[in-house]
């Protein structure tokens, strides 16, 4: 049977890695995901799997792998994963913290950019042959971004690289949550940690950085919404059920903030039925945070390299459990 199970299409380099490391691969080098079914037969016998954060790895699906000793998830979050199933039956669950950070952040403001200057209605206008030249009042006003207060939910690696970004490139002023305070951030750019609510209440932009859990489930809904300044985008690159797509597409529908740019969903892939519809200072994307090729390779390599660790009777480097 084949030492490691991956779920996905992945990089000739995690395959070459594998093979140095003398370990045989079952590799589904399609890009459509293995059906539950599918995904228990071939997991027997093998030792280690390397799923994306679209396969849910449950006790379920543990209890039909008896050999396994690792999951080695190809993202950073790893909510796909029930980890305290794992721990109870001795495996490793790791992560791939670290190497999509930069590629993240650059979308996380990208997004941020592109809601409040309305670039993708100004796009559609400009394809549609509708621009007829230069006016003092162009169809697409758009809202300030430099000198505006960003509040970043969430200050671990990803939120901070998105505070220097803002705050250096953009003379924002910095807000945060965290459940610790972080000093070298505060130092650096002069960020504030200071509750939720006043998060809300005082920034022009609200970008979330938080891990799925329990306790941030739903965390913005509409109480949070409604503290919002009426001019205020809410960014979301993190994980779509932090936020209560409902409540947020009827807060963008009354005008009690002023627009919303998405790369995670709530029922993902599935995106509300409200959003597409909106599109003034409104941005969707599909779940692209660490879309570009160096990243995503470097994703693949690093949940590679956590599996030889492991299966060479090591530690994981990136362990979660």
């Amino acid at each position: 049977m084949p030492d490691v199970l991956i779920t996905r299409r992945t990089f000739p380099a995690v395959l070459d890695l594998f093979e140095r490391a003398g370990l045989t691969v079952d590799h589904n080098a399609a890009d459509t995901p293995l059906s539950r079914a599918e995904l228990a037969a071939r997991l027997q016998g093998a030792r280690a799997l390397m799923p994306l954060l679209t396969d849910r790895v449950d006790a379920a699906l543990l209890d039909a792998a008896p050999s396994l000793e690792i999951v080695a998830n190809v993202a950073v979050g790893y909510d796909n994963v029930d980890v305290g199933a794992a721990t109870a039956r001795g495996i490793v669950v790791s992560n791939t913290p670290g190497v999509l950070t930069e590629a993240t952040a650059d979308l996380t403001m990208a997004l941020l950019l592109a809601a409040a200057r309305r670039l993708p209605e100004a796009d559609a206008y400009t394809r549609a042959g509708r621009y007829q030249g230069w006016e003092l009042f162009q169809p697409h006003l758009g809202l300030d971004v430099s000198g505006q207060t960003l509040g970043i939910a969430g200050m671990g690696r990803i939120g901070s690289a998105v505070a220097r970004r803002a705050a250096l490139g953009f003379n924002m002023p910095i807000l945060y949550t965290s459940r610790s305070p972080v000093p070298a951030v505060e130092a650096e750019l002069g960020a504030r940690r200071v509750d939720l609510d006043t998060l809300l209440r005082e920034s022009d932009f609200v970008s979330l950085h938080l891990p799925l859990t329990p306790e941030t489930r739903h965390l913005i809904g509409a109480a949070q919404l409604a503290l919002m300044k009426p001019t205020a985008i809410l960014i979301n690159t993190a994980r779509g059920p932090i936020v209560d797509e409902a409540a947020l597409v009827a807060a963008l529908e009354s005008g009690a903030i002023a627009g919303a740019a998405l790369d995670v969903y709530e029922e993902e892939p599935a995106v509300h039925p409200g959003l597409p519809a909106l599109h003034q200072h409104v941005v969707l994307a599909p779940h692209i945070g660490s879309a570009t090729t160096r990243t995503r390779e470097r994703m693949s390599l690093t949940a590679a390299a956590n599996i030889v660790a492991v299966l060479g009777g090591g530690k994981a480097p990136n362990a979660v459990n």
